[in-house]
């Protein structure tokens, strides 16, 4: 049997279920360190707001029992707070810009033409530098971009929760998707740079 998110929540609220809480954790800590690690590019960061993210949602969860009754699905809930001590990091290091709302569609899923499996040598090589490559490009987009980009394929979020979680409107949301996927298309495309021969 595999309890939903709900449940677990009801059971450590009402009885207290360590076990419970532990397996929420365990469930979603591959999209949640996934999210902050894209958002501070820094392992040891991420790490630390990980626990820190935890830390917080166990003080919400102690001091205002309804609060995440009221707010919905679990994951939205606790990357909600994770953003939040993102935002606070990125802030403290002044590294986080304010940004301007703007307007668009949803695009094409760029990921989607990356390819999947890589049998050979070579392949498998080939990827793992697309990879490498693919990530770096994503460092290099506007905050806003990357959060919308990371939130989406990484936390697996719909662009209505993205738009609530941001504080912006689903034109928004998808706008700063639409410009990631282009902006990363572009950077894709672009020749790389070739070490200089001797």
């Amino acid at each position: 049997m595999h309890p939903t998110d709900d449940q677990l929540v009801a059971a450590y609220l009402e009885r207290g279920d360590a076990q419970a809480f532990r397996r929420l954790v365990e469930r979603h800590q591959e999209r949640i360190y996934g999210y902050l690690l894209g958002m501070v590019r820094d392992p040891e960061v991420a790490s630390d707001l990980f626990q820190e993210t935890f830390l917080r949602v166990l003080a919400a969860l102690r001091q205002e029992r309804a609060s995440y009754t009221r707010q919905g699905r679990w994951l939205a809930w606790v990357l909600r707070i994770a953003r939040n001590a993102a935002l606070d990091y990125l802030r403290s290091r002044r590294r986080w810009q304010d940004v301007t709302p703007d307007d668009g569609e949803e695009g094409g899923n760029f990921w989607d033409r990356l390819p999947d499996e890589a049998p050979g040598a070579d392949e498998l090589l080939e990827e793992a530098e697309l990879q490498e490559r693919l990530a770096a490009c994503i460092e290099r987009l506007p905050p806003e971009q990357r959060e919308v980009l990371l939130l989406r394929q990484e936390a697996e979020l719909t662009f209505r929760e993205i738009a609530e979680l941001t504080g912006v409107s689903i034109n928004t949301a998808l706008g700063r998707m639409r410009y990631a996927l282009i902006n990363l298309r572009k950077m894709m495309l672009q020749p790389q740079k070739q070490p200089a021969s001797e």
